[in-house]
């Protein structure tokens, strides 16, 4: 265990320069290829390094969650590290085997879930005598997993005393009374709570994971591999799950869209804090909109950059009215919300919220300055080659590709695409996308000025 441990941490520290040398300029290309499962597999050989790195997405994050059981898709996701059950000659293995087993190969298998997708990624060297190891072993979590009602317990207990624990905090309430007033009944506005917590058994958490058959699966590999090796990898690491008749999945239930707000709406709760938190928004746009890159990089200059953005310069720079001030969108299959975000003094909130209201205003009116966007493409242009700069970052670019139905050459075109974007790209989009006399404003702590 220590061997393989230590053999992999010498390879990454060694290659890391010549990786990120060569990804900065050289194009990347990405395989695509349908595999008679109905696996969707999208592939990258990068030979420098002598590991592999995979991702597989299904159609089964939290937007499938129902609002009794809010959580379960992740709940499901973490429980597949929990044990996996007896196959043939191989013997059961709980959570602790299951780990040991992992570290012995000295690689790793992560599962979690988002509002749109549950994820599994495995990371493994690409050594003859470790690689098929790690992908058995990640197909047996992958597709056996054993769910076991005592540790579902034990899990239980624990998630209702870490949401207690946050129930305690103003940025849980704050969080908590924005998604609710943003997405309505919407599943991204769902929380898990004790009560859902609660309601969940292990008959649930086996219900939901029948979702996972390959032929929804989006498959991303990264690595020393060839494309026979990769196309191999995929259906090994698949081959345990139920497979469909002819790759042929039947079709998941409609999630209806997050619905625009009608009008303004201002929810105060007090809190006994230091800090008071303010947060102000609507639905804002999906991943799959022509708007997505004028969004992002006047996001970037309106409060998505640190202390040089529109918002921290006059709330927190000129006024000294916050702690920090910023802004964000977050596009995913439905439209994820525009988010303006501030930490103030208690007495400070209405001051900062009416300096950020302004800005934000007259930025949708107006949109970003020459000197602004010119500041804007240069950090995020230079900055790109950080989004690429391992396999692992590459993998989650690749994915999002996958997942998104982005064109294969995004990742070469991006770049280029940034700098075309102009000031009149940026507010024709925000003007498109957001208004600012409807907005959801939660304000938790903040005292009031009369």
């Amino acid at each position: 265990m220590k061997t393989s441990k230590q053999a992999f941490r010498a390879v990454l520290a060694m290659a890391f320069i010549a990786v990120f040398a060569s990804r900065a300029s050289a194009a990347i290309p990405i395989q695509h290829w349908v595999q008679p499962s109905g696996a969707s597999v999208y592939f990258v050989e990068s030979p420098t390094l002598p590991m592999v790195d995979v991702r597989v997405d299904f159609d089964a994050g939290a937007r499938r969650d129902t609002a009794d059981k809010a959580g379960l898709a992740g709940i499901t996701a973490d429980m597949t590290s929990k044990g996996v059950v007896a196959h043939g000659n191989e013997p059961a293995l709980d959570e602790n085997q299951l780990g040991e087993a992992w570290a012995d190969l000295g690689a790793d298998m992560d599962a979690g879930a988002g509002g749109d997708r549950m994820s599994f990624t495995v990371r493994t060297l690409n050594y003859p005598d470790i690689l098929p190891k790690a992908v058995a072993l990640a197909a047996r979590q992958l597709g056996e997993p054993s769910f076991p009602e005592d540790i579902w317990n034990r899990e239980r207990q624990r998630l209702q005393a870490a949401v207690r624990e946050a129930n305690t905090k103003p940025g849980t309430a704050a969080g908590k009374a924005y998604s609710e007033a943003v997405y309505g009944t919407h599943p991204y506005g769902f929380e898990m709570t004790e009560e859902s917590l609660a309601k969940i058994n292990v008959g649930d958490i086996r219900q939901f994971y029948r979702m996972l058959e390959p032929c929804r699966a989006k498959v991303t590999i990264v690595g020393a591999l060839t494309r026979a090796q990769a196309d191999q990898v995929a259906t090994t690491l698949l081959s345990r799950l139920p497979a469909a008749v002819q790759g042929k999945c039947d079709a998941l239930p409609t999630v209806a869209e997050v619905q625009p707000l009608a009008a303004a709406s201002v929810k105060n709760i007090p809190f006994g804090s230091a800090q008071a938190h303010v947060l102000m928004g609507q639905p804002g746009y999906k991943r799959s909109d022509p708007d997505h890159f004028a969004l992002m990089v006047g996001n970037y200059v309106l409060g998505g950059s640190g202390l040089v953005s529109r918002l921290p310069i006059e709330v927190r720079e000129k006024r000294g009215l916050s702690y920090s001030a910023s802004s964000s969108f977050s596009p995913g299959l439905h439209a994820g919300a525009f988010t303006v975000s501030l930490q103030t003094r208690p007495d400070q909130a209405e001051q900062a919220l009416k300096v950020a209201r302004d800005v934000l205003a007259q930025f949708v009116k107006d949109g970003p300055t020459a000197q602004e966007l010119t500041a804007a493409k240069g950090f995020l242009v230079g900055g790109f080659p950080l989004l690429i700069d391992s396999n692992r970052k590459l993998l989650e670019n690749v994915a999002n590709i996958a997942w998104n139905g982005l064109p294969l050459d995004y990742l070469d075109t991006w770049t280029a695409t940034v700098q075309k974007i102009t000031a009149a790209d940026i507010r024709a989009a925000f003007q498109r996308k957001v208004q600012p006399d409807r907005m959801v404003t939660v304000i938790v702590g903040a005292q009031p000025t009369h």
